[in-house]
């Protein structure tokens, strides 16, 4: 497995981690495999390094001195929306739910094959390509779907210069469905992602969360155009009229 060839130049990874020989020794591995890697041996230096350059990907260890993975990663989803592995202790669920809901992209725990950390990085990569197609966010967090604005920055909704309120579920809902565009996902990822595990998951709730998002911004809340349903799934967001395939509709 080479790097992807979706970056003309070599994909640029941070790996954060304490051990200092296991570090050394994904580095070396990562770079037989084409990419180029910096390595970090504390939270603070690391993200002091991802705040400071420019990487594709972050492979970052929850047990860190000084400041633990999980700080590093909510400090950093203040700036950046560089994709995030999170490195966890072996059969550590509740590590791999807290890391996602602060923004993690993925996890995998250790110990991990070298071939499986490569898959990983390279799946975060395409999925985060696909997100800067069109639909996805731009550079400054922005989301252009037909006549609106989704502004992730500032938490707002615009339609042209209007504004339209958005109460903090309806918006956390909204921000998950458009930052994966054309992805469908099911109504416990959805609700686990907008919402985090201290809310119970309910088919029902979810359905009127979407229907009231609708509301607010399909033409026809009868007809979707953006958020369309995937039947016995859950709801995708389309940000253009193609449905994205068969068994996608109202």
């Amino acid at each position: 497995m080479k790097m992807p060839s979706m970056f003309a130049a070599p994909a640029r990874l941070l790996v954060i981690e304490d051990d200092v020989r296991l570090c050394r020794l994904v580095k070396d591995y990562l770079e037989s495999m084409g990419y180029s890697v910096a390595m970090e041996h504390s939270g603070l230096a690391g993200l002091a390094a991802a705040l400071k350059d420019s990487f594709q990907a972050i492979i970052l260890d929850v047990m860190l001195p000084g400041m633990d993975g999980f700080e590093v990663l909510r400090r950093l989803r203040g700036h950046s929306t560089v994709p995030v592995l999170m490195l966890t202790g072996r059969g550590e669920e509740a590590d791999r739910i807290v890391g996602l809901e602060l923004g993690a992209d993925d996890y995998l725990p250790k110990p991990f094959n070298p071939r499986e950390l490569v898959a990983r990085i390279h799946a975060v990569l395409r999925r985060r390509t696909e997100l800067l197609a069109p639909g996805g966010p731009d550079a400054e967090g922005r989301i252009v779907f037909g006549p609106y604005l989704l502004d992730l920055s500032t938490r707002t909704l615009l339609r042209g210069e209007t504004p339209i309120p958005l109460t903090t579920g309806e918006f956390g809902l909204l921000k998950v469905l458009a930052t994966h565009p054309r992805q469908p996902l099911a109504r416990e990822q959805l609700m686990l992602l907008a919402r985090g595990r201290d809310h119970d998951v309910f088919d029902r709730a979810i359905d009127v969360q979407i229907s009231r998002l609708r509301k607010l911004v399909e033409p026809d809340p009868s007809t979707p155009r953006f958020i369309q349903t995937v039947w016995g799934f859950g709801y995708v967001f389309v940000p253009d009229e193609t449905s994205v395939s068969d068994g996608v509709g109202a």
